[in-house]
């Protein structure tokens, strides 16, 4: 007996685990001492170099860095970044530049009614005179959503407020294990309630922007959870679920949506561009000219549509193939033609403004979105 006690106790004692990996092993929530200092320790040694990142926050440049983010990947983002503060270095030189400049900066990083809200909110905040510097200002800036809000509060003034997007939310439901739909409305506001709960309100930017980093490099959908900062304090890592949280309703496949499109060249090599109408997908932004093709429509009836459309006959039309585009919700199955076209340009017709002919050289002047680039690229074939 003595033996054994002997054995045993020094033993048990130096094979305990740390307090914060028992709880995660008999599911109980970590407490803020589990993953505060760790989860910050890592970021500090360990954040990517990004050049919105600074120690000095400038709210412009972060506001911006999280509208272009939104639903876009970061090395996508970053040289849009750079060039877009080159030709707009302030919020006021951003209100006072023409939506045309605005939307070609943008071109070909998608979304684009984030630049023109964008431009919108900038100009509000020139006409206020100062830029607004808590979470429920912010909001009351066209095109600023609770997320982006509490993002420029935190990160640029420091206000502790709490914010939740794709990578918070699924760091929040694996270390607490939280088996809701995320991306329903009471699943959602739970997490919104530990992101709450869980708040550094002493650093809090660099608190969630440390939430952020982890979702986005290593507790990404596929997680790496050798490396995590949290490993041994989540819930889910300990139950092993965590290749099935965060749980979330499948989303439906896009919609297919079937258009022709012209690419049209008159005598000095010019392509006649459509200037779509403002409250239309791609608003503002000029392409090839389309129209809608019904389910059974074949080759002559776009033709026939294009022609409708332009006021014109289009002759004999050079056949460029299919391009197919897929935005989030829809599946865009674009039909090319070809052919020689003279005349003046129009005025509104269709889903235009209004249309010009452009050199080639100027195209990258207008704002044209990655499909436009796609349609006068099949179309010069």
């Amino acid at each position: 007996m003595t033996n054994r006690t002997r054995r045993d106790g020094p033993s048990a004692r130096a094979e305990r685990k740390p307090a914060h990996v028992e709880r995660a092993a008999q599911g109980e929530p970590p407490d803020a001492a589990d993953i505060g200092a760790p989860l910050l320790a890592w970021y500090r040694q360990s954040a990517r170099a990004l050049p919105w990142r600074r120690a000095a926050p400038d709210p412009y440049a972060v506001w911006l860095s999280e509208v272009m983010l939104q639903q876009t990947r970061v090395d996508t983002v970053v040289p849009y970044y750079h060039r877009f503060l080159e030709l707009f270095p302030t919020v006021g030189a951003l209100a006072e530049a023409p939506e045309e400049e605005v939307l070609a900066a943008w071109s070909g990083l998608g979304y684009y009614r984030r630049a023109r809200m964008l431009h919108k909110g900038a100009r509000e905040i020139a006409a206020a005179g100062r830029f607004p510097s808590s979470r429920d200002e912010l909001r009351t800036i066209s095109g600023v959503g609770p997320y982006t809000a509490a993002a420029v509060a935190s990160i640029a003034f420091g206000e502790p407020t709490e914010l939740v997007d794709g990578n918070v939310a699924r760091v929040l439901a694996r270390v607490f294990a939280l088996t809701c739909d995320i991306k329903s409305t009471r699943g959602s506001a739970e997490v919104w309630a530990v992101a709450r709960r869980e708040l550094r309100r002493d650093v809090p930017g660099e608190w969630n922007q440390a939430l952020m980093e982890l979702g986005a490099t290593v507790c990404t959908p596929k997680p790496a959870c050798p490396g995590c900062p949290l490993a041994a304090a989540c819930q889910a890592r300990a139950r092993g679920l965590e290749g099935e949280l965060p749980r979330s309703a499948k989303k439906a496949p896009p919609r297919e949506e079937r258009r022709v499109a012209l690419v049209a060249t008159n005598a000095a090599g010019e392509r006649l561009l459509g200037q779509r109408l403002p409250e239309l997908r791609f608003g503002g932004m000029w392409e090839p000219p389309s129209a809608a093709l019904g389910a059974s429509d074949d080759e002559g009836s776009g033709a026939a549509a294009l022609a409708a459309l332009l006021a014109t006959s289009l002759g004999d039309c050079r056949d460029c193939g299919i391009v197919v585009h897929v935005l989030s919700h829809r599946r865009l199955v674009v039909k090319v033609l070809a052919a020689r076209l003279d005349g003046p340009p129009l005025g509104p017709a269709g889903d235009y403004a209004s249309f010009a002919w452009v050199g080639l050289s100027a195209v990258e002047r207008r704002g044209v979105s990655a499909l436009a680039r796609k349609l006068l690229a099949a179309g010069a074939t």
